[in-house]
């Protein structure tokens, strides 16, 4: 099906006014990650709205069909839960273009790797029941997107997000890295995009400024549940503090983060990881 295109950024602003849409201020752009990172997910919680970068090159060596489980006592090394993903295109295939390679496979292999680490949790038997959905993803498509945002907005849901998803390539946007990124924010109405550590690191904020949208840093503290925050899936720290405790953590930080304060320094992180 070929997708519906909302807008086209103009090859100049000139003379152009913000579109006047309903997601929300501010934007989080990621690639679908299979069930992220807590830093990943506390960036999406934060922002008023989610677009889905699905028309980018897939990258093995990233997240986006692989994550890291840890145990609940802490013991051993975390490990990764990879499904088996297949590039028509070879490199050049777009994220929404990769596909499955075993998609009943894959879905064993969740359900086992998930069962095995985060069955003793209290929380387990809940989330287990909600996790039917993203399973039952697997046997209704091979499109390894599709399932991997599943695995997105079920954490999503865990704690309460109210947002809205949209799709980068549902999107006509120019341009590559920070001007292709600027333009979906600018297209979709965004007044604050919220940029990783990652993203810092290439990120031109004048593309940004063009378009007068502020780039707000994002980043996670370092200690108490979030010390792991960065490498292993947030499924971790809902098996280990609930979701309405997961909740109030990324609530929390989500109000630091948009009054200016990211909670770099050690107190806040530790008032962040008590709550």
């Amino acid at each position: 099906m070929t997708p519906i295109r909302l807008f086209s950024a103009p090859d100049s602003t000139a003379g152009f006014l913000r579109p006047d849409l309903p997601y929300g201020e501010v934007c989080a752009i990621h690639q679908p990650n299979l069930f992220p990172r807590l830093a990943t997910l506390a960036k999406l919680f934060t922002a008023d709205y989610w677009i889905v970068l699905d028309d980018v090159q897939f990258a093995r060596r990233d997240y986006q069909h692989r994550t890291r489980l840890a145990s609940l006592d802490g013991s051993g090394q975390p490990r990764w839960l990879s499904i088996a993903t297949h590039l028509p295109h070879g490199r050049a295939t777009a994220i929404r273009g990769a596909r499955l390679a075993d998609p009943a496979r894959c879905r064993r292999r969740v359900a086992q790797l998930l069962a095995d680490h985060y069955r003793h949790s209290a929380y387990w038997p809940a989330f287990k029941r909600r996790l039917e959905p993203v399973l039952a993803g697997f046997e209704r498509t091979d499109r390894l997107a599709d399932v991997t945002e599943l695995s997105t907005r079920l954490l999503l849901e865990e704690v309460g997000w109210p947002g809205r998803i949209l799709h980068s390539s549902d999107l006509l946007a120019r341009g590559e890295r920070s001007q292709r990124l600027a333009d979906l924010a600018w297209l979709t109405g965004a007044t604050t995009y919220l940029c990783g550590t990652g993203g810092m690191r290439y990120l031109d904020p004048a593309a940004f400024r063009v378009h007068s949208i502020k780039v707000l840093p994002f980043q996670t503290p370092t200690s108490e549940i979030w010390a792991s925050a960065r490498e292993v899936s947030a499924v971790h720290a809902l098996m280990l503090a609930g979701p309405l405790v997961l909740r109030r953590k990324l609530a929390a930080l989500r109000a630091r983060v948009l009054a200016g304060d990211p909670a770099r320094s050690s107190g806040a992180a530790s008032e962040l990881g008590r709550l």
